[in-house]
């Protein structure tokens, strides 16, 4: 049996994801989309993962690279992910919120509330997409606040727990 395409799309706006904004370059050549597709691979070492459409404009610098920063969105940051998403140039997409490097030198978003700075271990090319892992040298923690989640094509915010369930 074969899937169609809007069929699976269909269902994967049925699972939820974590808002991050993934970067590459450096603050004066810098790259960046959002990303939905981040997921951690392993703890030791520490990698995750991402993934990106072929087609988007900030594939070649991720593949010519090997910075990448992901930086977690909070609740308050839809403005920042709807920036990263759409047709701006990356310069213009660098205008909102306040970024800094770490480790590897790619931006890092000071507002984030988390940024894993990573060196790209490797791409893998699977289908449409570039699927690119990072180990992390080094992470920043920002204030704990809700979550952004993408979730049935629209943004959700999660509150900020704090207390078991």
């Amino acid at each position: 049996m074969t899937v169609d395409s809007q069929t699976y799309r269909d269902a994967m706006a049925r699972l939820g994801a974590a808002v991050n904004v993934v970067t590459t370059g450096t603050l004066d050549d810098p790259v960046g989309f959002t990303a939905s597709a981040v997921c951690s691979v392993t703890d030791a070492p520490p990698t995750l993962l991402v993934c990106m459409n072929r087609s988007a404009r900030a594939r070649t610098a991720f593949h010519t690279g090997g910075a990448m920063c992901i930086n977690v969105l909070s609740a308050g940051q839809r403005d920042i992910s709807g920036t990263f998403a759409g047709p701006m140039d990356m310069y213009e997409r660098f205008t909102v919120g306040h970024w800094t490097t770490m480790t590897s030198g790619a931006p890092a978003l000071e507002e984030a509330m988390a940024s894993f700075d990573c060196r790209i271990d490797r791409i893998v090319e699977v289908g449409t997409h570039s699927v690119m892992f990072g180990v992390v040298d080094a992470i920043r923690l920002g204030a704990a606040l809700g979550g952004l989640v993408y979730f049935n094509r629209t943004y959700h915010v999660l509150p900020h727990g704090g207390h078991d369930l």
